[in-house]
């Protein structure tokens, strides 16, 4: 087993630049000091440290060792702090997962209910979807909400339910969105510039299927992972854009946007993936049960 003791000493000596200015932070003996790092060194079968002056500097092996350190040590310093929040009843703790493609307005809709319990810590974590269900499994999140059902995989225990199928609509700025194309829409869209989700959103495919079938030919100007950025750019001029109708709240509140038209029979879904042990967190089965018909 690695010694972090021996680990700590290590990363302080690096951090003050020499054995002389770890003594005086940790008021310990230099020679104790080095004969700690000294014992790092052989337990890892490297030399971490070299003279540079009147001081130290890394070897490369040292850097790699350093730069684990830093992670473990700046962890290790909030662990007062987090032991704190887990036995005290002010605190309610929420990590939930997004996946890059769904709609960022749609689940800020779905975590409404939640955001105003008193002393809330929200932790908002995006990704890739596999990604976040193997963070979901190891219990670093009590939520993932995605625009797609967990694969079965009895390893995982994990379970999906589909919480919302918003319908769609376009919107865009002002300057866009005339009299002339509100009126001509859906037709319109073949002469304006169409701001659309990535192909990491289960909603392309769904886009590109109505486009095709109404024979339209849109001028992309812009793909975004994120759909508060993509309403962000639409807002300033960029273009016109869908958004779920869920998120369609959260839109109104940006200056400038107008509603264009519906995309009909588009819906986007958004699933809410939880295992065990989150089934039966009190803000999960919160969102859970305000967004059930």
């Amino acid at each position: 087993m690695l010694n972090y003791r021996h680990l700590y000493y290590f990363w302080i000596v690096t951090k003050e630049g020499g054995f002389a200015r770890a003594a005086e932070r940790l008021d310990m003996a230099v020679q104790t000091i080095s004969a700690q790092v000294r014992e790092l060194e052989k337990a890892l079968g490297h030399q971490l440290l070299k003279p540079a002056g009147r001081g130290v500097a890394m070897t490369e092996a040292g850097q790699a060792a350093f730069a684990r350190a830093e992670e473990i040590f700046q962890l290790g310093q909030l662990i007062p702090e987090e032991v704190r929040e887990a036995t005290s009843a002010k605190v309610a703790r929420l990590a939930v997962g997004l996946s890059d493609g769904i709609s960022k307005l749609a689940a800020h809709a779905l975590l409404s209910p939640v955001l105003a319990t008193p002393t809330l810590r929200l932790l908002c974590h995006e990704g890739e979807f596999e990604q976040l269900l193997a963070e979901l499994a190891l219990h670093h999140l009590d939520l993932v909400l995605a625009g797609q059902p967990a694969p079965h995989n009895p390893n995982l225990r994990l379970t999906s339910e589909r919480l919302v199928e918003s319908p769609v609509d376009w919107y865009g700025p002002s300057s866009l969105v005339n009299k002339a194309a509100v009126a001509e829409f859906p037709l319109s869209l073949a002469s304006l510039p169409v701001l659309l989700p990535t192909g990491h959103s289960a909603l392309r495919p769904r886009l590109d299927r109505w486009f095709d079938a109404r024979g339209l030919r849109p001028h992309i100007v812009g793909e975004f992972e994120d759909s508060a950025l993509l309403a962000v750019f639409a807002a300033r001029g960029l273009g016109v854009f869908p958004v779920s109708r869920l998120g369609g709240a959260d839109v109104a509140l940006m200056r400038g946007l107008r509603l264009l038209g519906p995309c009909d029979g588009v819906l986007e879904e958004i699933h809410a993936i939880r295992s065990r042990r989150g089934q039966h967190h009190p803000l999960v089965l919160q969102v859970v049960a305000a967004a059930r018909p």
